[in-house]
């Protein structure tokens, strides 16, 4: 397992490369624009090469997570068609930067009757797009699990596997598992037992060869709360448990990428060593 944060690109795209450097990253998320804007933004060729180069030499992976504002759940045609290009963008922003891959949330039903399965058409819809928008080079598409609030689809292994197979099981499109939002849709995963279910029945229907990367981060709020509040290793109510996730052998080899706060400005070098801690404890 290699252990990654993520980092702003503040001065250039570039910039969140060598900031993953300078706290002992070995890989690094970043946002392609605004997280929480709809106008792209345009990086410099000069900018894109550099983060290209540094990558390469320095980590040994590379994220995005699309913004949050998407929701290709919707069945607001506007929202809709807003969310699908916003998605496009950062594939191909993606395939530009050389990624493994990027991240996104699917985004809610809304409480539409039939849940999760009357909209995974649609969200099918959108995956596909945006892996053509990517070209030849696009990165993998990652279906990220959801903490369950509201009406948020992709809240268990089921609605993943659910989406996957509306997808006609594309093989670039795949999961990425964050320990918070497990938690806090109510899978335990400081329970190994609990974490084994969820991976047999998603292995069962899309096969782990999909799972490419996890997000690990404590949590503020209480197992089964459907809040999603990051904490930081080993200061959340997971604590030293967390360790059943790091170190469950079927994660191992994956890149783990902290979101978390650290003393307020995002992933500090202290962040990176305690997930490194936390797993030479609990690898097995």
């Amino acid at each position: 397992m290699f252990f990654g944060a993520h980092l702003s690109s503040s001065g250039g795209i570039h910039k969140a490369v060598e900031r993953a450097v300078d706290i002992g990253a070995d890989a690094v998320q970043i946002f392609v624009q605004s997280p929480r804007a709809w106008r792209p933004t345009a990086h410099p060729a000069e900018n894109v090469a550099k983060f290209r180069e540094l990558k390469e030499a320095k980590l040994q992976g590379a994220v995005a997570h699309a913004i949050y504002l998407i929701n290709v759940a919707s069945d607001d045609p506007e929202l809709w068609e807003k969310s699908a290009t916003a998605l496009d963008h950062t594939m191909r922003i993606g395939a530009e930067l050389g990624l493994d891959a990027v991240i996104f949330h699917p985004g809610s039903h809304k409480g539409a009757e039939g849940g999760a399965a009357s909209v995974a058409d649609r969200i099918a819809r959108a995956c596909l797009r945006a892996i053509e928008a990517g070209g030849d080079d696009a990165p993998w598409l990652l279906l990220e699990n959801a903490a369950g609030t509201g009406g948020t689809v992709g809240r268990n292994a089921e609605e993943l596997a659910l989406l996957v197979d509306a997808a006609d099981e594309h093989p670039k499109l795949g999961v990425c598992l964050d320990s918070c939002h497990w938690y806090a849709s109510g899978v335990d995963v400081t329970d190994t037992s609990a974490i084994d279910a969820e991976l047999d029945v998603l292995d069962q229907a899309i096969g782990l060869d999909r799972l490419r990367a996890i997000h690990l981060n404590d949590s503020k709020m209480p197992l089964g709360s459907n809040k999603d509040r990051h904490d930081n290793i080993g200061e959340g109510l997971m604590g030293e448990e967390l360790g059943h996730f790091v170190g469950h052998p079927k994660f191992q080899g994956l890149g783990a990428y902290l979101e978390v706060a650290g003393a307020g400005d995002g992933p500090r070098a202290e962040d990176i060593t305690a997930a490194r801690e936390l797993h030479a404890r609990w690898s097995r």
